[in-house]
């Protein structure tokens, strides 16, 4: 019995399996810096963590938030595991890691460098 799919099948079955995977894909990654591990976003620029967040809120507006932007989530970003979702003030959606939002800083120009690691005792990079 030979067994038929149609070309149509296929497609909408490679689509069902590449939205399964877009959706569990976490939206950094880890690597090496001169401050040991550090979670990183697809560029390979390090993330950070602001220590007057609170768990599941940003603290980072205004002209914060344009020194040290956002780690910005899409509309059909959803939490799983160790990473979530916060809205922000403005309503957008920020990433989040271990209920930390995460951010990027305009000084780091490079993949790799870690110049806001420390910037006013607030700001740290973001360890796996």
């Amino acid at each position: 019995m030979k067994l038929f799919l149609r070309p149509a099948i296929l497609a909408g079955a490679l689509v069902v399996a590449t939205v399964a995977l877009a959706q569990s894909a976490a939206p950094a990654k880890v690597a090496d810096t001169s401050k040991g591990k550090a979670l990183v976003d697809a560029k390979g620029m390090t993330l950070y963590t602001f220590d007057r967040d609170s768990a599941g809120k940003s603290a980072c507006n205004g002209q914060c938030a344009q020194n040290w932007p956002p780690l910005m989530a899409g509309g059909g970003a959803a939490a799983s595991g160790d990473w979530s979702v916060v809205t922000r003030d403005d309503g957008s959606k920020q990433w989040a890691y271990k209920g930390k939002p995460l951010y990027l800083w305009v000084k780091d120009t490079k993949p790799g460098e870690v110049t806001g690691d420390g910037v006013n005792n607030v700001w740290h990079v973001a360890a796996p």
